[in-house]
């Protein structure tokens, strides 16, 4: 049995108290290898649970060098994949062929395996449109996603809210919205990412995390919550869902 299935064997996720406090578990890895099999299983496990217990599962997961890894073992997991939904957890606004499109990587990964993989950013030039494009589009699925997978970037940047104009909406927006869509303060290319409301929403929340320093800025935006000036520290105020944090040290 997994960590995470040590965690939630008893537990009932549909029937937490909504102002109840974040299950937060941290997982220490000196091992890459183990830290992988480790979050794979763990994350074939949420699966799992949600086929038994509804028939079908949706997956927020994102795309990066750390989570690469992870994502080909979880590919090679034996699971039910036709009745699995993934998106991602964030996209930039370019077309589906290119290479940095992450609908593409999750596709090139998961549709071989008979999953749905469905694109969160379509193909619109404002970003703003985008945006409620998107939002759109993820209320066709069966949202709560079952699991929303977290990185976190520079200066606690997490799925695709960072620094912008448009931060303040993606985490303090209309609760109903899901997506938003959003420039970044460097002007580089704009993105669609999930909102903080859409996040803790989520059944099931896990973060990677690579090194000490990380595991160490995360902590101290969590003690700050809602006073945090990070993204990640202002979505973990709200969550009250089972969070796993796994770091590579």
């Amino acid at each position: 049995m997994s960590k995470l299935e040590d965690a939630l064997e008893n537990f009932d996720m549909d029937d937490m108290p909504e102002d109840e406090e974040s299950m937060l578990e941290w997982w220490d890895f000196d091992d890459s290898a183990e830290m992988i099999e480790a979050i794979a299983s763990d994350i074939q496990f949420i699966i799992e649970s949600a086929l038994d217990a509804r028939g079908d599962a949706l997956l927020a997961l994102p795309v990066s060098d750390e989570a690469m890894p992870v994502l080909e073992a979880l590919a090679e997991k034996q699971i039910k994949w036709k009745h699995v939904t993934i998106i991602p957890t964030d996209d930039l606004l370019i077309p589906l062929d290119d290479p940095r499109s992450h609908v593409k990587t999750l596709a090139q990964l998961f549709l071989t395996r008979g999953a749905r993989v469905l694109p969160l950013a379509p193909d619109h030039e404002d970003y703003h449109m985008a945006g409620a494009a998107a939002d759109a589009r993820l209320r066709d699925t069966k949202w709560p996603a079952d699991l929303v997978w977290l990185g976190m970037g520079e200066g606690g940047s997490t799925a695709g809210i960072m620094e912008s104009a448009d931060m303040e909406e993606a985490l303090d927006g209309p609760p109903e919205k899901l997506v938003v869509g959003l420039l970044p303060d460097d002007g580089d290319t704009p993105l669609v990412t999930l909102t903080k409301a859409a996040i803790c929403e989520a059944r099931t929340v896990i973060v990677l995390l690579k090194g000490a320093e990380n595991q160490s800025l995360l902590e101290t935006e969590i003690e700050q919550g809602a006073t945090s000036m990070a993204p990640i520290g202002r979505i973990f105020a709200d969550l009250a869902v089972p969070v796993d944090i796994y770091v590579e040290n």
